[in-house]
């Protein structure tokens, strides 16, 4: 997606989502990384909270194109990448 990138990965369990972010230094100064971390998270609480599934760890890695681009077009990739993952799963 041209917002981020989500990995995903079964742990075989019925325990609570677990979720990690992170940005690298190709996304911009400490400024630009804390930014894109922030708008993931909101948009992680958006979507992994309705369709999201249990027993899982998903991981949101920011590309440099998070920190601009529009928040509803975020959340709209985040909804892709999870229905991707879950395909490819299956």
């Amino acid at each position: 997606m041209p917002g981020l990138v989500l990995q995903a990965r079964a742990r075989g369990d019925a325990d609570p989502i677990r979720v990690g972010f992170t940005a690298s230094r190709k996304v911009g100064g400490a400024v630009q990384r804390n930014r894109a971390k922030r708008r993931l998270r909101a948009a992680v609480d958006q979507v992994l909270a309705t369709e999201g599934r249990a027993g899982r760890d998903y991981v949101v890695i920011a590309r440099a194109e998070t920190v601009k681009r529009p928040f509803q077009l975020l959340v709209d990739d985040l909804g892709r990448a999870l229905e991707r993952v879950d395909r490819e799963r299956r």
